[in-house]
């Protein structure tokens, strides 16, 4: 089994930080709505059952609140990441000869020397133009888009559990 490519290393530290960053929203969201909802009811000073089912309430409420905002908000930028190579192929499509130009100063800009620059952006190009630019110019993979339902899963359950710390 060979070593994994950067570009699949790049994706797989992306897809781990995208689920991070829902684990960490959802448990303090757990905790600190679930808290308020609870004092809130316990201040109204019900029985222990009614305190219990708006805990209960809260959490069933808030899990659902954080997998719907999850989905909309990783959805909406998995659109975005789909939608900025098309672009880029409406340009390569239009001036190709701009675009190799454009990502020669990239690798220039990177510090190789211009000829070499331009060696690479030509051979990048000549196999891949689309994917050349997604990579190197927009940062992304069109194959390793963010997937909204891992926010989704690692939000509800951080919720739920974070309530519980």
């Amino acid at each position: 089994m060979g070593v994994p490519s950067e570009e699949a290393r790049g994706g797989a530290i992306a897809s781990r930080l995208n689920r991070l960053r829902a684990a960490v929203m959802g448990a303090n969201d757990g905790i600190v709505s679930t808290a308020g909802m609870v004092v809130g009811v316990a201040g109204a000073a019900v029985g222990s059952g009614a305190l219990l089912v708006s805990g209960v309430a809260a959490v069933i409420a808030g899990a659902l609140s954080m997998a719907v905002g999850e989905y909309v908000s990783v959805a909406s930028q998995r659109d975005a990441q789909e939608a900025e190579p098309a672009h880029e192929q409406q340009q390569l499509d239009t001036d190709p000869a701009h675009e190799i130009d454009h990502l020669t100063g990239l690798f220039a800009a990177q510090g190789i020397e211009a000829s070499l620059a331009r060696q690479v952006a030509e051979r990048l190009m000549a196999e891949s133009p689309l994917a050349a630019h997604a990579r190197y110019e927009l940062g992304i993979d069109p194959g390793q888009l963010t997937n909204p339902w891992h926010a989704v899963w690692v939000s509800t359950a951080a919720f739920v559990l974070g309530h519980q710390l």
